[in-house]
């Protein structure tokens, strides 16, 4: 199978929506780069809309969008991050949830030591049940779920994965630069006390990578 590199543009709320499977399965592998036109904050699939304040969210730059997933809020900062999708044909990863994400976070870890030069020793995949924390159920960097990639114990590479009959969605995001959000003004709900868990940085060109992931799904 040859996988095609495809590289997505438009506002979040756009890709989250954009749907690989809608004409049908696919006959190979595709990785998705996805380049948004706008910062954004974005809703797990069961958390209530109105979570946030659109004036706070708009006041700090977010567009508010939702994904079909479940999980916590992503803060998505162009400049401070990498979102590459791997979308896969039935028979191209287990056909199960948590091995499928295992599977994806097995390859991302691959193409980081490769592109990025991380060292091997510092990087695990998590192949455990879920890690909660006092804000992962408000926050998805603040939780650890099957699949994600781990740099010395703190999370990288975050992923989400949307199942059809056709195939799956695995979605990734990898924080290149440190990023502070104040959920108390975006959120209308009481927050835990304290900052949520730092997410790991790592430094890496996103069009590398994305051709690195696309060669691991051949």
């Amino acid at each position: 199978m040859i996988t095609s590199l495809i590289e997505q543009q438009g506002s979040v709320a756009q890709l989250h929506a954009l749907d690989p499977f809608s004409g049908g399965g696919l006959d190979a592998p595709q990785v998705w780069w996805c380049r948004p036109d706008r910062d954004a904050i974005v809703l797990g699939s069961r958390q209530a809309p109105d979570l946030l304040d659109a004036a706070a969210c708009d006041e700090a730059g977010l567009a508010i969008a939702r994904r079909r997933s479940g999980g916590g809020l992503v803060v998505i900062r162009r400049d401070a991050m990498v979102w590459i999708d791997l979308v896969l044909p039935h028979g191209v990863a287990p056909d199960d949830v948590r091995g499928a994400m295992v599977w994806a976070g097995e390859r991302w870890r691959s193409a980081l030591i490769e592109v990025a030069g991380a060292p091997a020793d510092g990087l695990r995949v998590h192949d455990g049940g879920m890690v909660d924390s006092a804000w992962s159920t408000l926050v998805c960097f603040a939780g650890i779920g099957p699949g994600e990639v781990l740099d010395h114990g703190a999370k990288l590479v975050g992923l989400s994965q949307r199942r059809t009959r056709s195939g799956a969605r695995i979605q990734g995001l990898l924080h290149t630069a440190a990023i502070v959000t104040d959920y108390t003004h975006l959120v209308r709900s009481a927050v835990p006390v304290g900052m949520p868990p730092t997410p790991a940085v790592l430094a890496v060109d996103a069009g590398r990578l994305a051709a690195a992931l696309s060669e691991r799904l051949c």
